[in-house]
């Protein structure tokens, strides 16, 4: 029996402190398969330990909401006896180290997240964050994440139909893939997670239990270091056509009445998901370890209990309905065991027992490793809000400046990575990358589902509560830009060491601006995940990441033809600025790509405007008045109505007087400000509309054909779309040739 030193504890992530409540929790020194155990089940990965505390303030319940935070997914009604089931969730230690297993593992989770609920996935989404282009690893980084991405996807036939990309210095050593899926259930037809009926069969199935992926909860809670690269087993490894299968298998076995309750094994593998079933139905639960379908010879209880190795379930069935559901598990040429039994629980709870060659290897109390698992309030200092920039520059030649940014890391074109994933299959996409949300038909019916992903990570950083209620109103505008009502959020913490009271009070203020925008815009949280010590110590490596609560929106539509899209539909067309307008330079890309500045305070979220703004954007959508919106974010309203424009290759031109000077007027990132155009048959009614609710909208000039142009009293500045073309859909095929150059 291996001897549990204090070595062997903190190579298991446990302080100190934290192995003496695990002495405490069995009133005895654990075996190194109980430290195992409850190494995983208190890492942040899977106890959020220094999260929770916070988590819970944040607003989780509509009339709409039927299952909040605490399952695998959150499920929300949309109407006529359907649910739509998503979350979103990380894969950045693991895809940093390998990146090709990393991102396409992260896929297989999240698509496990939403199935195991009952649903059937219709569509991924994902965030994605690097370092410095020029970085040394960087290409190697993104090839390999794109490339895992649609490899699994892909294979699994479940369409990907947008996301987001940014690049800054503070990912060099720590990159984050950030992965998202949406299903769709039946109401009636929705399974959880909490075991029940004593006696009743624990069931294994999919894939064979390897070694890959051991100690992968720890190793995604704990900081890089210069051996990182020697942590690439702890990366699982992924097969999406046995995915395909698990998920047609679970589906008709869902059909019947025989699951009682199921879970994926993500994070800590048999561990986690054996644990979480138990704790959540009051039950004990007893494994037979030699039963576990295992692909390796010799394998470990320890091992088996901590792989991560993809494509497995665990389920609770029916007492005699064992058979009936092999049958459907053999049929799909997937293993299928059972593996132990639901136990009934003593005076103190339930207990975990793991039997192995006819002894007991384990015997814990679910309650320390679940509800009781250590919760901290870390120290925090909130992080000082900025003064308004000082001595903000002024535009020279905006067509210049508009054509550099638009060729920059962060607005260049991302054709290159979206054309490699399979946006299309189940023909159900409506709305294809690169506007504002995707749009995806609800199958057999006229509704439709509007999908974002959205996150500045730059604003996060300098002021966490402005940035985290930003996060959350750009998700929320991006879907009403489509013609969407949202209804609720997923969301994805990736921040750095927590035990950094700076760090947490990075986190804590993100939540509390976040929090703050859900409950003014109606838009509740219902589920997530959160990923803590994204940093590195590795040479090379830029320390702490920004601050990343990345956000995944879901909005429905009631007919998916009314949907909006960016592109002008037509010369001639009338173009509007709806909404508040300030100018602010702060914290823009105009200010980082042209005077090299990351200055200021981000541009203020006026949530009451907001939600105004929004709401009569919508109502226009939804009775015509609009023929293309665009919401304003990075680069500001220049940005806005090229992309506009390269959407649909007509131009415009841009005759207002500029309120707050060139700059500020054109490249400033107004929060809650829309571009739209509308027909002139249709411009009084909506000029009177938007007075009647409080709305400003300022003509700003109109569509014309194959140009921007720029008429201010300044001079005029033109720019073909051409030109603007070339460096959009430049800088991504040139990174991946080895051309860029910082």
């Amino acid at each position: 029996m291996t001897e549990i030193t204090p070595e062997i504890v903190a190579e298991h992530g446990l302080s100190p402190e934290e192995y003496e409540r695990v002495l405490h929790a069995l009133g005895r020194e654990p075996n190194l398969t109980e430290l195992g155990i409850f190494s995983v089940m208190w890492s942040e990965h899977c106890s959020y330990k220094s999260s929770r505390i916070h988590l819970k303030k944040l607003p989780t319940t509509a009339p709409w909401v039927i299952c909040g935070p605490g399952e695998n997914a959150g499920v929300i009604d949309i109407g006529d006896g359907q649910a739509a089931i998503f979350k979103m969730e990380s894969h950045n230690h693991p895809s940093y180290i390998e990146p090709y297993q990393g991102a396409a593992t992260g896929v297989g989770g999240i698509l496990r997240d939403v199935f195991t609920m009952g649903a059937r996935p219709i569509a991924n989404m994902n965030a994605l964050r690097f370092g410095r282009p020029d970085h040394p690893k960087m290409r190697h980084l993104i090839a390999g994440v794109v490339h895992g991405i649609g490899g699994y996807g892909n294979c699994v036939g479940v369409p990907t139909v947008g996301g987001e990309v940014n690049f800054h210095p503070a990912y060099d050593g720590n990159i984050l893939v950030n992965a998202m899926t949406v299903g769709i259930a039946d109401t009636d037809k929705i399974f959880y997670s909490a075991a029940a009926g004593i006696g009743n069969p624990v069931v294994y199935v999919g894939s064979k239990t390897g070694r890959d992926g051991i100690h992968g909860a720890t190793m995604a809670s704990a900081d890089f270091t210069e051996d990182s690269e020697e942590k690439r087993p702890t990366v699982q490894v992924g097969d999406p056509f046995t995915e395909k299968l698990l998920i047609e298998a679970c589906l008709e076995l869902m059909a019947s009445d025989a699951i009682v309750a199921i879970q994926d094994m993500g994070a800590a593998g048999l561990t986690s998901s054996s644990v979480e079933m138990a704790s959540k139905g009051g039950v004990g639960i007893e494994l037979v370890m030699d039963n576990v379908p295992q692909r390796e010879t010799g394998m470990t209880p320890y091992e088996m209990m901590l792989s991560e190795s993809q494509e497995r379930m665990l389920m609770v069935l029916k007492p005699g309905r064992e058979a009936f559901a092999e049958a459907i598990f053999r049929k799909w040429e997937l293993d299928f065991a059972v593996i132990g039994t639901v136990t009934e629980p003593g005076p103190d709870g339930g207990r975990m027992v793991l039997k192995w060659r006819g002894e007991t290897v384990a015997d814990i109390p679910l309650g320390p490793l679940a509800d009781e698992a250590p919760l901290y309030d870390r120290p925090h200092v909130p992080t000082p809000r900025p003064a308004p920039l000082a001595d903000a520059p002024e535009s020279a030649d905006p067509a210049a400046d508009l054509l550099k940014l638009m060729g920059s890391p962060d607005l260049a074109s991302r054709r290159w990575i979206w054309e490699q994933y399979d946006h299309m299959v189940g023909a159900d996409t409506v709305q294809r990358p690169g506007g504002d949300a995707a749009v995806v038909r609800v199958h057999g019916t006229g509704k439709a589902l509007a999908i974002t992903t959205d996150c500045t990570p730059r604003y996060c950083f300098a002021d966490p509560v402005e940035g985290g209620r930003q996060a959350i109103a750009e998700a929320w505008r991006n879907l009403t830009s489509v013609g969407a009502t949202p209804l609720a959020v997923t969301n994805c913490l990736n921040f750095a060491n927590p035990q950094r009271p700076e760090i947490m009070g990075q986190i804590v203020g993100c939540l509390e601006g976040m929090g703050e925008a859900c409950r003014a815009l109606d838009f509740p949280i219902v589920s997530g995940n959160v990923s803590l010590y994204n940093e590195s110590k590795a040479t090379g490596g830029g320390s702490a990441i920004l601050p990343t609560p990345a956000i995944g929106g879901v909005g429905l539509m009631a007919d998916w033809r009314k949907s909006c899209t960016i592109a002008f539909k037509g010369t001639g067309d009338t173009v509007i600025a709806v909404g508040e307008r300030g100018g602010d330079l702060g914290q823009s890309l105009w200010l980082r790509e042209i005077h090299g500045r990351e200055e200021g305070a981000p541009p203020p979220v006026d949530l009451a405007a907001e939600k105004r703004t929004g709401d009569f954007v919508r109502a226009m959508i939804q009775n015509g008045s609009i023929t293309a919106c665009h919401d304003v974010s990075d680069g500001g309203m220049a940005v806005a109505l090229t992309e506009m424009a390269l959407a649909s290759g007509i131009g415009v031109l841009v005759n207002e007087p500029q309120p707050f000077g060139i700059a500020g007027s054109l490249f400033g990132e107004d929060q809650g400000l829309y571009i739209v155009t509308v027909c002139d048959t249709c411009l009084a009614d909506f000029m009177a509309a938007a007075h009647r609710a409080d709305v400003p909208a300022d003509p700003i000039g109109r569509t014309i054909r194959d140009r921007i142009i720029f008429e201010l009293d300044e001079g005029d500045w033109t720019v073909s779309l051409a030109d603007l073309r070339a460096a959009h859909e430049g800088f991504f095929p040139a990174l991946m040739r080895g051309e860029v150059v910082a």
